[in-house]
């Protein structure tokens, strides 16, 4: 069943895993924020700090879901996190950001090359501020080097990759994922990094600098297929038939039926043979054959399996146990009774989106389980309640506000509806 949650009262939840680590997020788009979020998910406190105008990604909607005050992109990607408003153009904003990294644990931040030093929030800056400090460096291509000054973009890492020559017919173009596979990828690294830094840092009180680049993150998700071709010499050859995978054998791939479409897997090429009824088969290894005939062994699965629908050939197919299954759209993603049964997606109300349906958690832990501790922050929500924890008063916060340098939105709408 879906997993419902109220998100309004943090006080509530059991504390996390990561209860009692700061993380300061100035990160924007989706790698960074993404990676935050999985922190927040396991109790850390994560600030979101933005500029008084809002983090780029709450102007830019992905689909055109544009939401009530904050859009579907930032609302997905935002989740446990609190929003200070500063401007680290501004001396006194810069100020502010210090004070905070002060009595923080980790530091992430995905800007530009020499953005970072430019601001003065840099490692070095800010390791002498904060010496236990756990510094994430996000970048598309590296530190420095050739392509330092490349825009770090999902769709050109992955074409970048080599990935895109993995899969298809020959001949036709390339084709990239359909999810935002590089952003993705690099979030779960710097994750990754984050808590392998904390636990060094809890071993021997040490902070230090973690960097993450997409193109590095992309090209080790490859660990196989890139060591078939280094060690194993094997070139990337995709068929003349469409082809999941250019280095599986053949049957691998998407077939469409009488009323839909399945996936089908290393089927074995004698049983496949008689269970479609297709005598050409009788005789081959799937070893053999499976390499050298794989475009016939295409055709002529896919000329068979249009013969009748998904169900049927799920059922006749995986009884025999060969890997098959559906090929779902969102819709029946969500409706999916694994799904369901899991609780993947999970349920909250927003007090101005209203009731929100997201993905929820990758991984489980019985003791301390990740959670929704509050929806994604309006810019500069959590503006005067986070600086007062850093130290300023009242009027210091009020100063600031008047100076532009900071930004506050004092009060949350009405939450709206259900829907």
């Amino acid at each position: 069943m879906t997993q419902t949650t109220e998100a309004q009262n943090p006080e509530s939840h059991k504390p996390g895993v990561l209860a009692g680590y700061r993380v300061l997020d100035c990160s924007i788009a989706m790698a960074g924020p993404f990676a935050a979020q999985r922190l927040g998910d396991l109790g850390a406190d994560v600030i979101k700090v933005e500029p008084t105008t809002g983090e780029w990604q709450r102007h830019a909607a992905a689909g055109g879901a544009v939401g009530n005050e904050i859009n579907v992109s930032f609302l997905s990607l935002n989740r446990n996190k609190r929003s200070v408003a500063l401007d680290l153009k501004a001396a006194e904003g810069k100020a502010a950001l210090r004070e905070l990294v002060a009595g923080a644990d980790v530091f992430l931040q995905n800007y530009r090359p020499g953005v970072a030093a430019r601001l003065g929030v840099d490692y070095e800056s800010l390791r002498a501020i904060n010496p236990s400090i756990v510094y994430v460096s996000i970048s598309g291509y590296g530190e420095d080097g050739p392509y330092r000054d490349r825009p770090g973009q999902d769709l050109l890492l992955q074409a970048m990759s080599g990935a895109m020559y993995s899969a298809g017919r020959d001949g036709d173009e390339p084709s990239p994922a359909g999810q935002y596979l590089a952003d993705a990828i690099t979030a779960s690294t710097a994750f990754e990094g984050v808590l392998a830094a904390l636990l060094h840092r809890e071993r021997t009180g040490e902070g230090q600098l973690v960097t993450v680049n997409m193109l590095d993150a992309l090209t080790t998700l490859q660990m196989q297929e890139l060591s078939v071709f280094t060690v194993g010499r094997k070139a990337q050859q995709r068929s003349a038939e469409p082809h999941a995978h250019v280095y599986i054998r053949a049957p691998y791939g998407v077939f469409e039926t009488s009323d839909g479409y399945v996936a089908l897997a290393f089927a074995d090429l004698h049983e496949l043979g008689r269970l479609i009824d297709e005598p050409s088969f009788e005789g081959w290894s799937s070893e053999v054959e499976g390499w050298t005939r794989r475009d016939e062994i295409h055709a002529k699965t896919a000329a068979k399996l249009r013969q009748d629908t998904a169900a049927h050939w799920i059922d006749l197919l995986g009884a025999a146990g060969m890997w098959i299954g559906p090929v779902n759209d969102y819709a029946g993603l969500v409706d999916d009774p694994q799904i369901v049964h899991n609780g993947t997606f999970i349920e909250y109300e927003h007090p101005s989106e209203g009731l929100v349906k997201t993905p929820g958690f990758p991984y489980q832990f019985s003791a301390t389980p990740p959670q929704v501790y509050r929806g994604a922050p309006l810019v500069g929500e959590h503006t005067r309640e986070i600086l007062v924890e850093a130290g300023f008063d009242d009027d210091a916060v009020d100063t600031l506000l008047a100076s532009g340098a900071a930004r506050a939105t004092e009060t949350a709408p009405v939450a709206a509806s259900a829907r």
